[in-house]
């Protein structure tokens, strides 16, 4: 989670939401980072969660993430949420929930519906005042 924090800290100088992901393998090496980017690349979909997963994928020669865990600083979105369902990652790690577009429990649970062929193991509130409080702070600072 601190690797996903770090990320999460580069993201305001873009203009973008602390937002922070990585990838990493069943042996603890990290495929792929991420940070949120939408303003930066004038991109819906730059989530961390999507780019990290993008990097991983890239990384290690598929897009089946098999055995992969992703660790990300706020519950992802219902975007997210189905991209690591379909990319087969095995582990959801994330710290603060997201009540106003959380998928994985606060909004939706769509990565237990029992409908999809893949529902990943999910530990959630990992550092999760330290995530928050890089989002609070951030659209604190922009009300000011």
């Amino acid at each position: 989670m601190r690797l996903a924090l770090a990320e999460a800290e580069l993201a305001p100088s873009t203009g973008d939401v602390p937002i922070g992901a990585v990838v990493v393998d069943a042996g603890g090496a990290v495929l792929g980072r991420g940070r949120n980017r939408r303003e930066a690349d004038a991109d819906p979909t730059a989530h961390a969660e999507v780019l990290a997963l993008r990097a991983a994928a890239a990384a290690a020669g598929t897009w089946r993430l098999e055995g992969c865990t992703l660790v990300v600083t706020m519950e992802p979105c219902s975007m997210c949420a189905g991209a690591l369902v379909l990319a087969r990652v095995d582990r959801l790690v994330y710290g603060a929930p997201d009540p106003k577009a959380g998928a994985v429990g606060s909004l939706w649970d769509l990565v237990r519906d029992r409908r999809l062929n893949h529902r990943p193991e999910v530990l959630a509130g990992v550092l999760a005042d330290e995530c928050g409080a890089l989002v609070r702070a951030f659209f604190a600072a922009q009300r000011t």
